[in-house]
């Protein structure tokens, strides 16, 4: 199951996005918002990085004007491996070498028919493993670290 949340500001976005995901043949768990009126990104790629986390869902993909709001709210989630994509090398190599979670995009940035090519690349994109396992252990040891 992919998660799935934006703001006002990429609500059209996420809408063809979804629409895009469902054709495939996949479950979308949509955590909202549901219109373009006013609200915080927060309130909604918070919750769907929360699934991510938890197993809830299998990955994630949050947008917002710019993406760069929903991707920071959602690698604050202990576990959430976010990359924030407007271009199709840069979603394969984070599948790749990253082995992200989650995937943020940005509505003002990139158009309908990149966006939609992106969410495949970042789909149909395996971790290779081997020398970047070593990487994404690191990654996840700082988060077990305390600050202070």
């Amino acid at each position: 199951m992919i998660a799935i949340a934006c703001d006002h500001g990429a609500f059209a976005l996420k809408e063809a996005v979804k629409t895009h995901l469902l054709a495939r043949g996949l479950e979308v768990r949509d955590f909202g918002t549901d219109s373009t009126a006013s609200c915080d990104y927060a309130d909604f790629c918070g919750p769907a990085a929360k699934a991510v986390a938890c197993g809830e869902c299998e990955r994630g993909i949050v947008l917002c004007t710019t993406g760069i709001g929903a991707s920071i709210t959602a690698n604050k989630v202990r576990g959430i491996r976010c990359a924030l994509l407007s271009d199709l090398m840069s979603a394969r190599l984070t599948r790749q070498h990253n082995d992200t979670n989650m995937m943020a995009l940005g509505a003002g940035v990139v158009g309908e028919k990149l966006a939609l090519e992106i969410v495949d690349v970042w789909l149909d994109t395996g971790f290779e493993g081997g020398r970047h396992q070593r990487r994404i252990d690191k990654i996840a040891a700082l988060e077990q670290e305390q600050l202070g």
